[in-house]
């Protein structure tokens, strides 16, 4: 199965990203981000592909100050 990491700069970001898109109803959950990013707080939203519009659209819209961006895994 394939997954989007939404990857944050910020661990209080990162937590508050998944309880917004927990309650918009996708299925999410905190993973730690690969040490091969070499970025970031630790901590990335793991979200399913099929739902990745809809994150992106939630995670845009609440203008995250510390958001790096997205991987595909």
């Amino acid at each position: 199965m394939t997954y989007c990491l939404a990857i944050f700069k910020s661990r209080a970001q990162a937590i508050d990203c998944r309880d917004a898109l927990a309650r918009a109803g996708i299925g999410c959950e905190l993973v730690s981000t690969p040490s091969y990013v070499g970025i970031g707080c630790g901590l990335s939203v793991k979200v399913p592909t099929t739902a990745y519009l809809r994150a992106r659209n939630i995670i845009t819209r609440r203008a995250y100050t510390q958001f790096y961006g997205y991987m595909n895994i």
